[in-house]
């Protein structure tokens, strides 16, 4: 991590932090709301930080669904705290 590293403010309790620290949601151009840890994959992202408790906040709050221009389904929500798909990787992409 070097001072000219990009930073980021977490959707969940809007702290600044580097980029490299924060995990990025991502709408997907087909729609999917996902956890993207690479940070690669394209589409609108926002970042939270690693753990349960910023993501559950900024779900609660509906930061996620202003930062995503995007309204989160019970689908999303559950896929979401449940985790990376590890299968789910930037190679398919």
């Amino acid at each position: 991590m070097s001072a000219g590293e990009p930073k980021r403010t977490c959707t969940g309790c809007r702290k600044v932090r580097f980029k490299s620290e924060l995990l990025r949601v991502v709408k997907t151009n087909g729609g999917e709301t996902l956890l993207d840890p690479s940070g690669k994959r394209p589409g609108r992202g926002a970042y939270v930080c690693p753990g349960t408790d910023c993501l559950k906040t900024a779900i609660r709050r509906k930061a996620l669904d202003r930062a995503l221009k995007t309204i989160l389904t019970a689908e999303d929500t559950t896929r979401l705290l449940a985790g990376p798909d590890p299968g789910n990787g930037t190679d398919s992409v």
